[in-house]
């Protein structure tokens, strides 16, 4: 019996509104799903979250399970307890993290160092199972093997159905019945490879489905052809997912091609720095300009910072380091995403998705883009390392 009901409202060409019903709650289609690599969304309290509508978040297996452990968030009563958060959760497998950490990979799993303290970890498809069924979060990812841009051919059909082999593994291993099971596809850059994928998969037979191995540096025109041979072979009375993808125009074009689901950090990220998104392009609160500016981030924007906040206020928070100057860019940013995406799914319903479409990209164009199509989450250690390698350079 399916832990997950997944019904359309509307379509515009390939465009989809939908609803998830999940037990803590309804998920109103597209959706954006804000990241709590950790167990948390940085910078942002629990009691926050929702009223930033925000409808499903994503926590990290990997991390997870290595820091403080799966046991520990189970003693807690599973993800929901332990981070003090009501709404839906999913966790991804962790495949992109361990893909990035270059592990050794054989057909049971692969093994690595876990880049905190260099000790060798193994995940196998049982293994990945086994903590996400302890973390207990409402959709569960199987484990695959995220490939990198410009890996070639030979190898990308070897990983392929060695996946497929995982992804059967990870669903006889899943016997939590009140936790959803998405498989995911794969296939590296090849549309013939991505067609055998989305049926192959469809095959073994998920709640849902992922498209995985995208914003690892291909660039969103390549994205796009991806997507192109891959989302027509999907099943199209699941939800699909793709993973790892954020930007407006990235997100309005996954919609175009009948995508459901999306995650991305940049809209935390760059909140950090001081981008912030806006109905007239982003804007860098740090910049001089907004020393003095009265106005709201957004006059059009109802979030708890844009309400009660100037520009000169959040300014002047960067300027001194106050760190509520980062929970209230943060606050904007994933509350003005969610409006994005509300907003991209009343257009679905209404009949007038390309309207929406074309505007999205006059206020977004490529060329004013900063970040990658994707962006996954850097953990401190990572940037301690770049920070060490960029000091050693200089002294060199």
């Amino acid at each position: 019996m399916r832990s997950i009901d997944f019904s359309l409202q509307a379509t515009d060409g390939q465009a989809r509104a939908g609803r998830l019903h999940l037990a803590r709650g309804v998920v109103e289609t597209p959706v954006y799903m804000p990241v709590g690599t950790q167990g948390a969304i940085r910078a942002l309290p629990p009691e926050l979250i929702r009223p930033t509508r925000t409808q499903i978040l994503l926590a990290n297996t990997y991390h997870l399970s290595q820091r403080p452990g799966a046991d520990l968030v189970a003693k807690h009563g599973g993800l929901h307890d332990f981070m003090q958060v009501d709404l839906p959760i999913l966790t991804d497998s962790g495949g992109f993290q361990v893909y990035s950490l270059k592990p050794e990979v054989s057909e049971d799993g692969v093994a690595f160092r876990y880049e905190v303290d260099g000790k060798r970890t193994v995940l196998t498809p049982e293994i990945s199972m086994e903590l996400q069924q302890k973390l207990g979060a409402d959709i569960a990812m199987v484990f695959d093997e995220c490939l990198p841009f410009g890996v070639d051919r030979a190898y990308a059909e070897d990983s392929l159905a060695r996946t497929h082999r995982w992804e059967a593994r990870c669903k006889v291993a899943h016997t939590r019945p009140d936790q959803s099971l998405f498989g995911i596809v794969q296939g590296g850059f090849w549309p013939d490879l991505r067609e055998r994928s989305a049926y192959a998969v469809r095959e073994i037979g998920f709640d849902g489905y992922a498209i995985g191995g995208l914003s690892v540096g291909e660039g969103p025109d390549v994205m796009k052809e991806v997507l192109d041979a891959t989302t027509p072979h999907m099943s199209p009375d699941h939800p699909r997912y793709l993973m790892g993808v954020g930007r407006p125009q990235d997100l309005v074009e996954g919609v175009a091609r009948g995508i459901d689901m999306f995650d991305c950090v940049i809209q935390t990220r760059h909140a950090r720095s001081g981008m912030l998104y806006t109905s007239q392009g982003r804007l860098r609160i740090t910049d001089r300009r907004y020393r003095n500016d009265m106005y709201p981030i957004d006059t059009s924007c109802d979030c708890a910072t844009c309400s009660r906040f100037t520009r000169a206020y959040v300014h002047h928070l960067f300027r001194v380091g106050e760190i509520l100057g980062t929970t209230l860019a943060t606050v904007h940013n994933i509350h003005w995403f969610h409006r994005f995406m509300r907003d991209m799914r009343q257009s679905i319903i209404d009949g007038t998705f390309e309207t929406f479409r074309k505007g999205v990209h006059q206020t977004y164009p490529e060329v004013d883009d900063g970040p990658p199509a994707g962006q996954h989450e850097v953990t401190g250690s990572k940037r301690a390392a770049r920070r060490k390698k960029r000091k050693h350079g200089r002294k060199g």
